[in-house]
């Protein structure tokens, strides 16, 4: 990882560039969408950099550089770190991308709801519905419900990607969205700050679609006082 501001620049357009490169895939685009995310996380854990490596940046990839960069210092502002990782979480791969990229969108045409912003949901709450297992509030499946929201707002299997993401449609739809995103979201989960960030990254995708591509490859990482843990998939079972 960069050691210093000059080079995670480098890093993040080398990445940024990279995800919107339709001749980049598989392997490689995964490979890609990673290390935006790994510059992202080096930027939050170093604050004092971010003026001057966003400031560097070309002006063609500063705009989402800057809401990435905000979006994932404000959800680990959220985050208290402890000793331990999860016991109840198992990392598994993710459904495919063009099958996600599909459950937004017809979930979207359904309810109404931007399909940038189911996707922001997703990968905030379990990385594309790479978590699985229960939260410490009792949250469960891809779009973290708790059981009696999902009793109200869910249909079908609470674990499977597409009824989750229509249950999150549904609510959203429910508590104001898409005319009052913002208190929508909030009625999801009641920080500012998780607002801000879902809206930052959905507002990326809805600029530019191809930074779907980028946020599908990130990883669960897991904040602890010793730093930063990967959690592989395989992990917990």
């Amino acid at each position: 990882m960069a050691s210093d501001p000059d080079a995670l620049g480098s890093q993040i357009v080398v990445a940024e560039r990279a995800i919107r490169d339709h001749g980049v895939i598989g392997a490689d685009l995964a490979w890609f969408g990673h290390l935006q995310q790994l510059t992202y996380r080096r930027l939050a854990a170093r604050p004092e950099w971010r003026d001057p490596v966003l400031a560097a940046l070309p002006s063609d990839i500063r705009g989402a550089a800057t809401a990435n960069a905000d979006a994932t210092a404000d959800l680990r502002a959220t985050v208290v770190p402890g000793p331990n990782l999860p016991t109840t979480w198992r990392i598994v791969e993710p459904a495919p991308l063009a099958d996600l990229s599909r459950y937004y969108r017809e979930a979207e045409t359904e309810f109404g709801i931007p399909w940038s912003y189911l996707a922001a949901i997703h990968l905030v709450e379990t990385r594309m519905g790479r978590i699985r297992g229960t939260s410490v509030a009792g949250a469960q499946g891809p779009m973290q419900f708790m059981p009696a929201t999902w009793a109200r707002y869910g249909d079908g299997d609470i674990n499977s990607d597409r009824d989750a993401i229509r249950a999150a449609a549904r609510y959203l739809q429910a508590n104001g969205a898409p005319e009052n995103m913002a208190g929508a979201l909030f009625r999801y989960n009641q920080s500012q700050r998780y607002v801000r960030a879902v809206t930052a990254y959905a507002e990326v995708m809805r600029a530019d679609p191809d930074a779907y591509r980028g946020y599908y490859g990130w990883q669960v990482y897991y904040l602890t006082t010793a730093g930063d843990v990967l959690l592989p998939v395989g992990y917990g079972r």
